[in-house]
């Protein structure tokens, strides 16, 4: 069958001889594609590719065979100008239509300014964005307070909250109105200190609560201690604090007939074994430092007159709860040491309490040491009342302050007038003394006068500890 869907050729004809060039040509490639199409005769320096084998013809009718054949004009070749040119801007190479130095969009170098902020950028980037800084006023005020806001990423204080965020957060919240039921200011320290050693508490995992402690302090001649873990310094913590809630009429943790002294109480409580040994001993201790600062909130004044006894001695309320502040921050420093968590000294207006009540206690403690026969007879008794022999203690550093101690009676008045020696300390150094945590011999930085009272003074002061 002939016609156009074969070709438009018919059978017999020139067209159909071996090696006869195609009266109408195959379909041409795409304009786009710039490679020469298929069709194109080879080039004249290549080797024409060997034909495939043919079949041959079958031989025509013998009137055909016997017609004379009339001379066919051969075909003109499909040459390759016949073809549409290439487009110009086809013809060029690709890096030609865009000139190099042509800068990046303003879109693309807005996109760029965080990465550039956090110096995350190549050089070439880099250089690109801070040439666009120099003439985009929104993309350059954009880049500064990005800048800006790395900065505050980037700092060296450490994680941990400030001690004394807390007391300047209540101090401003209360400037600005003041509380119904204020909490009296010899309560502030206790209030702050349990509420740090809390903070503290929360922040360790529980097998931190399991960390040996390492319990120091002072027997009258020699430095003494005692292996404990965290929960047990909390119990012992509860236990002594009993004390207090026991003269405001609150429940003891320690049982109504449980003994006085601080030391018999807590070796009563580690030996019963009634207190686990586990953060679970934290609530019960939160509970009862709330509950005596909410108690003598409510009770009114007069209160902080009413003593507490401790076993050998007794101390008035407001001093009892000084005396709770002082040991709350020292055992909070042993667990801290213990497991490796940084804790800073009080405020310095609680830390100025806690020495005051130290440099009072001192005569007291000097003439204990006395009886014991562990200090020097006093050389030159006064009447109740009057000045006599004195040692200014001079405290440095945040709290510190001056104090004259009596030397030769509890009842006498220390007097600059009557000073025979001096000792010079740092606050946090002198509460170490008292502590029992720094030998007498190295505690003074500065020492001049009677060397014997100064030596008396700081034994006495190192007394004051106890576990």
């Amino acid at each position: 069958m002939s016609g156009p869907l074969d070709g438009g050729r018919g059978h017999g004809g020139p067209e159909d001889l071996p090696g006869a060039v195609p009266r109408i040509p195959g379909p041409r490639a795409a304009g786009d594609d710039l490679s020469p199409p298929d069709v194109l005769p080879p080039p004249p320096d290549a080797e024409p590719a060997p034909e495939a084998p043919q079949a041959e013809p079958a031989p025509p009718p013998p009137d055909v065979q016997s017609a004379p054949r009339a001379p066919e004009a051969e075909p003109a070749p499909l040459l390759p100008e016949a073809l549409p040119a290439p487009r110009a801007s086809e013809a060029e190479p690709a890096a030609a239509a865009a000139p190099a130095s042509e800068p990046p969009p303003h879109r693309l170098l807005k996109s760029l300014l965080g990465a550039w902020a956090l110096a995350a950028c190549s050089p070439e980037e880099t250089a690109a964005v801070e040439e666009h800084l120099t003439g985009c006023a929104s993309c350059a005020d954009e880049g500064l307070r990005l800048r800006d806001a790395v900065g505050l990423l980037h700092t060296d204080r450490d994680l941990d909250l400030d001690p004394l965020l807390r007391s300047r957060v209540l101090e401003n919240c209360l400037g600005r109105r003041p509380a119904r039921i204020p909490v009296p200011a010899w309560a502030g320290a206790y209030d702050a200190e349990t509420a740090r050693l809390d903070a503290l508490l929360r922040d360790i995992g529980d097998a931190e609560w399991h960390a040996p402690v390492r319990l120091r302090w002072f027997d009258g001649e020699e430095k003494v201690s005692r292996k404990a873990t965290v929960a047990g310094v909390i119990g012992h913590l509860m236990s002594t604090d009993g004390l207090v809630a026991s003269a405001l009429g609150l429940g003891d943790p320690a049982g109504p007939d449980a003994p006085a002294s601080p030391t018999e109480r807590t070796e009563l409580l580690w030996e019963s074994g009634e207190r686990p040994a586990t953060r679970s001993v934290r609530v019960p201790w939160r509970e009862q430092s709330h509950a005596l600062v909410r108690t003598v909130s409510f009770a009114g004044r007069g209160v902080e007159r009413l003593y507490v006894p401790y076993g050998d001695f007794a101390l008035p309320l407001q001093d009892a709860m000084l005396d709770r502040a002082f040991e709350c921050w020292v055992h909070a420093d042993d667990i801290a040491a213990a497991v490796d968590y940084p804790y800073d000294p009080p405020a310095g207006a609680h830390l100025h309490h806690m020495i005051d009540l130290a440099a009072r206690l001192l005569p007291a403690a000097l003439a204990a040491r006395r009886r014991a026969g562990l200090a020097s007879p006093a050389r030159g008794l006064v009447t109740a009342g009057s000045p006599g022999r004195s040692l200014h203690l001079e405290v440095e550093g945040a709290g510190g302050g001056h104090w004259y101690i009596s030397l030769d009676s509890p009842a006498a008045v220390g007097d600059p007038d009557h000073a025979v020696a001096q000792i010079a300390l740092d606050a946090v150094e002198f509460c170490q003394l008292v502590a029992g945590h720094v030998p007498p011999a190295d505690a003074a930085a500065g020492q001049e006068g009677d060397r014997e009272a100064v030596r008396e003074v700081l034994f006495a002061a190192a007394s004051l500890s106890r576990l």
